[in-house]
């Protein structure tokens, strides 16, 4: 359960999530069919502004710790927020490529340091015996920001594609006020565990190095699975297979009601399995439902597709966390985390930039779902095989 104290410290992170992700990323999907339409872009160019995100998130994925070190958290978050509302309320009326690309990169990197700085800052502030909770939590923000965008951007594209640029920029501006005076209220906490740091970085090292690449790895893979649905599916829907763009705002708010979802039931999940298997439920559920829209389109199987792949994406974030921390120990948690982001930001920006360019050579979506859900398989198969090398280091150990 959620302590009432502890409501500052969730609310700061739920806001850095909401923004980061959920306005900074996903607002852009149920965008980008309007852009075409309205002749501002190409589809080839479209996608390509989506992997600009991408590519912002990697940078900003590098820099997060350094700036949170050099200077002030509320510095370093107020300038997230704001220059995330630039990012769109510069772009609310049609203008070059370059001009979008480059704002787009800069929502990228605002929104990385925001995913960082922001859970990091609600879990130094919260006590040890309920950071679980808090941490699960605070990616509920990203489910937020798309069933958000999912049910104003249809409304707001009926007046025009500037007052919808607009708006959003609004909007990140209203959560990064609500953010900071959260965030005045938070009381950072010391950084408490049951084992020294030298005992917990042992413990690391010695024993599960080998057992964190290969989590490490099946995150980079998860990567390559994220960007299907949250950079083109919207489009997929409306454009390629003419459903409209009602029915597919209903499945990004499908996709959102699960992002909402997807961290409660990941926490009851490792409850009730621990880290490890409910990783690899986690991982092999959504290599199914991204593969799903390739065998059918039935309004049951994107429906399906829609909520399962908006669950995992904040649900393998929280159980790889917390797989991470059980290997390593709450001393190395950090450090390991931010390797595990920054790795799953290169795999994701290297996996938006190929899509692009395959959907310009291939002119259709189809075929990024299957590649996304094989690479998907390929993660859990190394969830399970680091249980594995764990379970054989443990017997040579005895």
């Amino acid at each position: 359960m959620i302590n009432s104290k502890d409501l500052p410290a969730l609310c700061v992170g739920v806001m850095a999530t909401l923004a980061g992700i959920g306005i900074a990323r996903f607002a852009y999907t149920p965008l980008l069919p309007a852009i075409i339409q309205e002749g501002w872009f190409t589809a080839s160019q479209g996608a390509y502004l989506g992997a600009a995100n991408l590519l912002g998130y990697f940078i900003g994925a590098l820099s997060a710790h350094a700036l949170s070190e050099r200077f002030s958290s509320r510095l370093v978050i107020g300038a997230s927020f704001a220059a995330i509302a630039l990012s769109f309320m510069l772009c609310a009326g049609a203008g070059s490529f370059a001009w979008f690309f480059f704002w787009r990169l800069v929502s990228g990197i605002a929104g990385a340091i925001l995913m960082v700085v922001g859970p990091s800052l609600a879990l130094a502030a919260t006590p040890p015996e309920r950071r679980a909770s808090v941490g699960a939590m605070v990616f509920t923000g990203i489910g937020l920001g798309a069933l958000l965008s999912a049910f104003i951007v249809p409304v707001l594209l009926e007046l025009s594609l500037t007052v919808t640029w607009g708006t959003l920029g609004l909007l990140c501006i209203a959560a990064g006020l609500l953010g900071d005076a959260f965030l005045q209220r938070v009381t950072p906490l010391a950084l408490t565990s049951g084992a020294s740091p030298s005992a917990n970085s042992q413990k690391g090292f010695a024993g599960v190095k080998l057992v964190v690449l290969l989590v490490m790895g099946a995150y980079a893979l998860d990567a390559v699975g994220f960007v299907p649905h949250t950079v083109f599916w919207v489009d997929y829907l409306v454009r390629e297979n003419a459903l409209g763009n009602q029915a597919a705002s209903l499945q990004w708010g499908v996709f959102g009601l699960g992002a909402v979802c997807g961290p409660l039931m990941v926490g009851a999940l490792a409850q009730r399995v621990g880290w490890h298997r409910g990783l690899a439920i986690a991982f092999l559920a959504k290599a199914a439902a991204v593969s799903l829209p390739v065998f059918s389109l039935a309004l049951l199987s994107q429906s399906v597709s829609s909520f399962i792949v908006g669950a995992m994406i904040p649900g393998i974030v929280a159980l790889t966390s917390g797989r991470l921390a059980e290997l390593v120990g709450p001393a190395a948690h950090k450090k390991r985390w931010g390797q595990a982001t920054a790795a799953f930001a290169a795999a994701q920006a290297g996996a938006g930039y190929t899509m692009s360019a395959l959907y310009d050579a291939w002119g259709t979506y189809s075929p990024l779902f299957a590649i996304s859900g094989f690479m998907l398989a390929a993660g859990f198969l190394l969830v399970l095989l680091s249980r594995g090398v764990q379970q054989r280091h443990a017997h040579l150990s005895t």
